[in-house]
């Protein structure tokens, strides 16, 4: 999946600083506790003055087979995907291939609003175009093939969601026409564009829009981990987010191109200057990232159970740059660890503790759920002894819980307390409540 991108929050800063080496150090052995207790897994990296500082790989690349991972390893970084999009446009525009007030219509005019929609539009997700992986149906083919006309296809048949310019609202469709629209100026795949555009310039070996996944190229799987095993994720045909979502990468080689763009090594200043044209915190496939009285830029990524991030701040001279392919927290808070500790500062270990009910305590939770305010149905079932939650055409995910009534699933921020009397839970997410009561 594709997912939204989740914004890093004003990060407020306490404590001391301390050695660098010691706090890199701390650092090192948080990720190594992460792994160890099956929280997180996968590969991160930070400069500092703009140079390599920092590097930790934890657990595997294909658990399977049991090989580990290392600072090689390739990953689906999902979304980060769009700053390299844009970067192509941006080139594309100081080609003369492509103008950013050019019409969607002159590629697409049976997108609807086609005529309205401007390449600029596309960039920073202001357009009206509803976004295909928000559907049920996207689990229906999101594994399989998709030609230039399915897709197509597939966009125009929805209706917009509100008049181009008018408001910000992030949709993967956007970057899926823009990927496709590259293709066409410059009568290239791609795949060739990111090499020749990008790869090349910056002498990345390892970053290039990505195919079925290959272990035996050092390429990570991505997995869930449930009741002590490590189950694969499907895999997302990469036909599809082209420009969304496609890049293959690993995060040393990431800071390299987001310290390259910064440096003018991939496009001019003022092209760059354009992208960070902030409305609404977005600007050319660069979200605004504050941090105490400093500002940075970059971008988050999400792809079947792949989670990424690459920020950069200017001012401070520094970068961060992870890859995961397992996580069962909020990859939210290990950017706000690594951004602390290339400043020296220090930061709290988490505590692991967790409880285990028996199944028979949690079968009185099972069933499915529902509430007139929202046009979903949560089911809450067991599988392998573990409680678990789907939600309509979402993926599943596991509960954890914290007591004998409550359970959690920290990556998404979701807590759940259980009412077996009233059959009923209260769900908790970014700070709202909503009651749903078994059917």
């Amino acid at each position: 999946m594709l997912k939204k991108l989740i914004l890093l929050s004003v990060i407020s800063i306490s404590g001391t600083v301390f050695s660098q080496n010691n706090v890199r150090e701390k650092l090192g052995n948080y990720l190594d506790s992460l792994f160890v207790h099956h929280k997180v897994m996968g590969s991160f990296a930070f400069a500092d003055n703009d140079k390599p500082a920092f590097l930790k790989v934890t657990g595997f690349s294909d658990a399977e087979s049991k090989q580990k991972a290392n600072m090689n390893t390739q990953y689906r970084v999902g979304s980060i995907s769009k700053t390299f999009t844009a970067v192509l446009v941006m080139k594309a525009a100081e080609e003369k291939k492509l103008s950013l007030n050019r019409k969607l219509s002159d590629f697409y005019p049976e997108i609807p609003n086609a005529d309205k929609i401007t390449i600029e539009n596309l960039l920073q997700h202001r357009t009206g175009i509803h976004s295909l992986t928000n559907e049920p149906e996207y689990w229906q083919y999101n594994t399989k093939f998709q030609t230039e006309s399915d897709l197509i296809n597939i966009i125009k048949k929805y209706k917009s969601d509100f008049e181009p310019a008018s408001k910000y609202e992030y949709s993967n469709s956007n970057y899926i026409l823009l990927g496709l629209i590259l293709e066409k100026v410059y009568k290239k795949t791609y795949a060739e564009l990111i090499k020749d555009k990008i790869a090349k310039p910056l002498q990345l070996k390892l970053t290039e829009a990505g195919g079925k996944i290959d272990p035996a190229k050092n390429q990570a799987r991505s997995y869930q981990y449930i009741n002590g095993n490590y189950h694969v994720s499907p895999e997302t045909d990469m036909s599809i987010p082209i420009g969304a979502g496609n890049i293959i990468s690993t995060p040393t080689e990431l800071l390299k191109f987001i310290l390259g763009l910064e440096n003018g090594k991939l496009i001019k200043k003022e092209s760059l200057d354009k992208m960070k044209n902030f409305i609404d915190d977005y600007g050319y496939g660069l979200v605004k990232v504050p941090f105490e009285q400093y500002t940075g830029f970059g971008h988050t990524g999400g792809i079947d159970k792949f989670s990424s991030a690459l920020f950069y701040f200017p001012d401070l001279k520094i970068a961060v740059g992870f890859s995961t392919n397992q996580s069962d927290m909020d990859t939210n808070e290990i950017s706000i660890k690594m951004v602390e500790t290339v400043m020296g500062k220090d930061f709290q270990m988490p505590g692991f503790k967790t409880l285990e009910l028996p199944e028979a305590e949690l079968q009185k939770f099972t069933g499915t759920y529902s509430t007139p305010n929202i046009p979903l149905k949560i089911n809450i079932f067991i599988k392998e002894k573990k409680l678990m939650a789907q939600a309509t055409g979402q993926d599943e995910f596991p509960l954890e819980a914290t007591s004998d009534t409550s359970f959690k699933f920290e990556k998404a921020g979701v807590v759940i307390d259980f009412y077996p009397a009233k059959k009923q839970f209260v769900i908790i997410q970014g700070g709202k409540k909503n009651t749903f009561t078994k059917e």
